[in-house]
């Protein structure tokens, strides 16, 4: 198999990042094919950058799909994930809806909900609405952030951990989260270096969203007939995806 990882932040560092930590999970199962956002935000944190993320992602498809069996969007929050589904040819795994699926069924039960922990405060109300918008608001105890962005954590990742930790927590004896979500592809193997203090599971988006993408792609899910659409201005290989060429 080849998965298509698509990481629509410009920064070629956190690619090869998650792609690394990816890789340790797949071992031999599958093929990776690593790529990074041609234009847009160097880390997504923000409606503005998340919205051109979403254009950077299919024009990445668009260019790399072809030999694909399935897609991985390797940013948590799914910048543009409807819109790979709907023209993509395989399978489409976004992080952040595969992390908080997997954290719905962990924490499994009446009244029983996940909490998402993640860098950037703007990301709070951006992750409570997709959430809701995945249906799965009610099992939602609440999104804390730390100040530091995703990149930043990136660049130093020791700096944030009592940050991470700490939020980690709160969403655990202040909230009433039964598991919590380390959201963002930076944050990629803090996890398991986060669990010890934290007394409910820590879930790491990256590992929810590799396992995902390798069941999907290994099932060879069936794929709806693909609408087309004129354009303006668009890379070449985007416009014929979209037209259906």
């Amino acid at each position: 198999m080849r998965i298509l990882l698509i990481n629509p932040n410009t920064t070629q560092a956190v690619t090869d990042l998650v792609a690394g930590h990816v890789r340790s999970f797949i071992g031999e199962a599958a093929t990776l094919v690593p790529v990074t956002g041609r234009f847009g935000a160097r880390y997504i944190a923000s409606r503005a950058a998340a919205a051109i993320a979403g254009h950077a992602a299919l024009d990445a498809l668009a260019e790399h799909v072809a030999g694909c069996d399935a897609v991985y969007l390797a940013c948590f929050g799914d910048p543009g994930l409807t819109a790979l589904r709907e023209v993509a040819p395989v399978p489409v795994v976004g992080m952040a809806e595969a992390a908080c699926q997997t954290a719905s069924r962990a924490a499994c039960g009446a009244g029983r909900r996940f909490g998402i922990v993640t860098g950037g405060a703007l990301w709070g109300p951006m992750l409570r609405e997709f959430v809701a918008g995945i249906g799965l608001g009610d099992r939602l105890s609440g999104v804390r952030t730390v100040a530091p962005t995703g990149g930043e954590i990136a660049a130093d990742p020791d700096a944030a951990l009592g940050q991470l930790a700490a939020a980690c927590r709160a969403c655990a004896e202040e909230d009433g989260a039964e598991a919590v979500i380390l959201g963002g592809a930076a944050l990629a193997g803090l996890a398991a270096r986060i669990q010890p203090a934290v007394p409910v599971p820590v879930l790491c988006s990256v590992e929810a969203g590799t396992r995902m993408v390798l069941a999907v792609a290994g099932a060879g899910e069936p794929r709806g007939t693909t609408p087309t659409l004129a354009s303006t201005g668009l890379s070449p290989v985007l416009a014929a995806l979209l037209a259906g060429a």
